[in-house]
């Protein structure tokens, strides 16, 4: 097929569009892909549309492949489903709540697990209709705080969500498999570098759990590896735990007259100066940190909560949301403070917290504070902090909670050597759900034994849009795009560079033979100068790029590849034959 670029509807853009944080996001727009309708909404062009359609394609072709049926559901749904799984609540202000003229209260989906369970719940009662795996892709909603870098985070996204129900868990292994590796071949069709990591199962609840992340440096994410296979999302590192410390040679509590130390780095140089040890400098290892937080749970009320971490380590945002989901943190006030006069702010110590104390104050500490560890902390006075404060002596946590930054070299909790830290974008996360909506919403079959069983489910989404600006993200330059040839709006594109109607009556003859061996072809018409044409090509990123122009009188033509970047002139009579080594066919 031949479309002639005079009759496109695409409009290139010389500047970048001012909210533009990332690349794909610049060339995606600047190039006449999509276009911003509002905050983390995008409408789609017919080159951004031929791009989404081609992944769409591969996405469907590998989950028919697999037994995968395609449904569809709509993208406005009823409350009651999700106040029958909680998650009217937990999902919190992500969700897009609204009601129609009668004031029923009504949703624009943020994810269908829901839907799909209710389904098979309507039609399906027997073992011997199982197993199933439904998907369908489906455009979601959910009002991102903050929506940025174009779509890679919008507040409408297509998403390609299947769904996988069994009898019995073995079941669901088998399911879980199957989708994994239909994952695979979809991340490997669409040209990816990519990761499979551990990661964490957040609200939607269930046990295994696996991300597919693009590896990418302009990505949100941050995943870790080690030399030995270990590979898991920053918010499912597990800390390695030691054994309980022998404290019986841990001085008594000592308490420091520290003024002006605001911070762990004022607070060792001060005790090193002022209280130095005999076997080595204090370090910020050394302390104690006591983080104080605000959370709102689902229900709108709030409580406090001290979180003890090691004086040279952060408490890691993500981590931190992801443990307390579907709870949300904010860091305490002043008014805050106001409210709870025995937490004195900078100089706060467990000493007045946890089990062993009066306080209704949760307190929760980092792994790596485990029994008999002796730590320089707060002393809840003003200008004084406490030494040799031992866990299990002299105070007792509530619980633990694995919430501080994961490091360059850390070691891996399988044991496999020293984590590294990349970089990614998720493009597919897949989860064992287990029962947690089948019996929400009472999903059963009569087994072999005509007993009543709950279904077990697997949910797994791939996120298309995504999967584009993905793409774009990976394989652009300071050019533009540069698509891959299983994904680019048309296959090749011919530029006639030059005047006169010889030369454009064999650009249209030869852009007429590719178009015979089935590719797709953008024909570069228009009356512009070859430096608009040439420009515009490079933004557009066609992988193939055929330049008829002044070579012509020599019988030549030039052949480009834009993802290499390599350039040869080829005889016109050579050209087709070049075309088809580049496109592999």
């Amino acid at each position: 097929m031949i479309t002639r670029l005079s009759q496109l509807f695409v409009r290139t853009l010389r500047d970048d569009p001012a909210d533009a944080e990332v690349a794909s996001h610049r060339w995606l727009v600047r190039a006449g892909y999509i276009r911003r309708a509002a905050p983390g909404v995008y409408s789609w062009l017919p080159l951004g549309i031929r791009v989404l359609h081609k992944v769409e394609q591969i996405v469907r072709e590998e989950m028919d492949a697999m037994g995968a049926q395609e449904v569809r559901f709509p993208a406005l749904l009823p409350r009651d489903p999700y106040e029958a799984t909680g998650r009217w609540t937990e999902y919190g202000e992500t969700l897009f709540r609204l009601q129609d003229r009668k004031g029923v209260d009504m949703l624009l989906g943020p994810t269908h697990e829901e839907m799909f369970t209710l389904m098979v719940k309507d039609l399906y009662s027997s073992y011997k209709d199982l197993p199933l795996s439904l998907y369908q892709i489906q455009t979601k909603y959910r009002d991102e705080a903050r929506p940025r870098a174009g779509i890679l985070r919008g507040r409408e996204f297509i998403m390609k969500d299947s769904y996988s129900f069994d009898v019995d868990d073995a079941g669901l292994e088998a399911s879980y498999q199957q989708h994994r590796e239909a994952y695979i071949r979809i991340f490997d069709r669409l040209g990816f570098d990519y990761v499979i990591v551990k990661a964490h199962s957040g609200a939607m609840g269930g046990s295994a759990s696996e991300e597919f992340l693009a590896v990418l440096p302009a990505g949100e994410d941050t995943f870790v590896r080690s030399p030995g296979g270990y590979a898991a999302n920053v918010e499912a590192v597990e800390t390695l735990t030691t054994e309980p410390v022998d404290y019986a040679g841990v001085p008594e509590t000592e308490v420091l007259e520290t003024p002006d130390t605001p911070t762990i780095a004022t607070l060792v140089d001060l005790i090193n100066d002022r209280f130095p040890r005999g076997d080595r400098p204090w370090t910020a290892a050394d302390t104690l940190k006591n983080v104080v937080l605000k959370v709102t749970d689902p229900d709108g009320k709030t409580r406090p909560l001290v979180i003890g971490v090691p004086g040279d380590r952060e408490v890691d945002p993500k981590r931190l949301e992801a443990a307390l989901q579907p709870g949300v943190a904010t860091p305490f006030e002043e008014d805050d403070f106001a409210k709870y006069p025995s937490l004195v702010k900078g100089y706060i110590g467990p000493q007045i917290l946890g089990r062993d104390s009066e306080s209704e104050i949760e307190y929760l500490v980092d792994p790596r504070v485990v029994v008999g560890t002796a730590w320089v902390t707060g002393a809840n006075e003003q200008d004084r902090h406490v030494a040799h404060l031992v866990c299990g002596r002299d105070f007792t946590p509530d619980g633990i909670i694995d919430v501080a930054e994961v490091r360059e070299g850390d070691p891996a909790p399988d044991g496999s050597g020293p984590l590294s830290l990349a970089r990614g974008v998720e493009i597919g996360h897949i989860f064992q759900l287990g029962r947690k909506y089948a019996e929400a919403l009472d999903l059963k079959v009569l087994d072999q034994n005509g007993k009543l069983v709950t279904v077990t489910m697997g949910s797994y989404g791939l996120g298309v849009s995504r999967a584009v600006a993905a793409i774009a993200e990976a394989t652009c330059d300071d050019k533009g795009l540069a698509w891959p040839l299983a994904v680019a709006p048309f296959h090749v594109q011919v530029l006639a560079t030059g005047k006169g109607e010889e030369l454009f009556g064999a650009a249209e003859n030869l852009a007429g033979q590719l178009s015979d061996l089935g590719l797709d072809i953008l024909y570069d018409d228009r009356k512009a100068s070859p430096g608009v044409k040439f420009a515009d090509s490079e933004l557009l990123g066609m992988p193939i790029v055929v330049v008829v122009g002044r070579g012509l009188a020599d019988g030549v033509v030039e052949v480009r590849d834009r993802r290499s970047g390599e350039r040869r002139d080829v005889p016109v009579a050579d050209a087709v034959a070049a075309v088809k080594e580049l496109a592999g066919i």
